[in-house]
């Protein structure tokens, strides 16, 4: 495989991946006798294609093709990728069959002083995540659900690195803690797809790479994220429980940061915790929250 063409790997490490979640009944064909794999075969999944074993296998190998639309369209249907899935192959290939890669904007990610402002009038937790899902910036709110940033390092406030450190979710008793930690791998996959050679990226991926086995089994499944949305539940001493549901807004930049907002149904009980805590924050702004 060529390391000289980051792009090219991704590419094939992705048709790979969805190739073997893929079982013969999937696409109509009988298992036969026995198979080394669960998942289809690459001339399987060639014949599907309408494209030769050889060519589609130098693809997986990430060796120098240069797919054509119509090639990437055949291999979408027979993948049955979704539209975020699809999307992904097209940025993948086009960015593979450029003979030198496109300039990649690498400064460092700010926050607008108007999206500060806004975060800062916002009466529910919100926090800015930058393209690598770095915390660029929370609000007083989110501090109250999630715990101040100032605990940690600022290399280390990253939601994926959160995600995974073992001080402190060890316990896993968060509901639902591996489709949570899909929808932050799979937005971190979209911005690896844009630079595969990233310093933050490489340098998030690979320290969980080495000291996760649990992230290591969720990476390779290659899943991606476009935009983000779901429901969480908090663990908060002073309140109890609280299930919120949270979205994520781009921001200007191209790729720009998201605001991850958490929201409550203004009639429910979880409104109520909400405004609770807010209360509790507003009257001692300055002690830290216990855990």
């Amino acid at each position: 495989m060529d390391n000289a063409r980051p792009h090219a790997r991704e590419l094939g490490d992705f048709l790979r991946a969805r190739r073997g979640r893929l079982t013969p009944r999937d696409v109509g064909f009988e298992p036969g006798g026995r198979r080394k794999i669960t998942g289809l075969r690459r001339e399987e999944l060639a014949l599907l294609a309408g494209l030769s074993t050889d060519y589609y296998q130098r693809m997986e190998q990430g060796r120098e093709v240069r797919p054509s639309d119509d090639v990437l369209d055949a291999l979408a249907g027979a993948l049955g990728l979704d539209d975020g899935e699809r999307r992904h192959l097209f940025a993948l290939a086009r960015a593979a069959r450029r003979p030198v890669p496109g300039p990649v904007d690498r400064g460092p990610e700010r926050v607008p002083e108007s999206t500060r402002r806004l975060l800062r009038v916002m009466d529910t937790p919100a926090v800015v995540l930058g393209r690598h899902l770095d915390v660029l910036d929370w609000n007083p709110m989110a501090e109250a659900l999630l715990g101040s940033p100032a605990d940690h390092p600022p290399d280390r406030l990253n939601m994926l690195l959160l995600m995974f450190d073992d001080e402190l979710t060890g316990q896993r008793t968060c509901p639902h803690w591996e489709r949570q930690a899909m929808e932050y791998i799979g937005m971190m996959r979209v911005a690896v797809a844009t630079d595969p050679t990233h310093p933050r990226a490489t340098a998030v991926v690979g320290e969980l790479s080495i000291r996760s086995a649990e992230f290591r089994r969720l990476w390779a499944r290659h899943d991606v994220r476009e935009s983000v949305s779901g429901t969480k539940t908090f663990h908060v001493p002073e309140v109890g429980d609280i299930v919120l549901d949270w979205d994520t807004y781009p921001l200007p930049g191209n790729p720009g940061p998201v605001m991850l907002v958490f929201t409550a149904d203004a009639d429910g009980a979880d409104a109520d915790r909400l405004r609770l805590l807010r209360s509790l924050r507003a009257r001692n702004y300055s002690s830290p929250r216990e855990d």
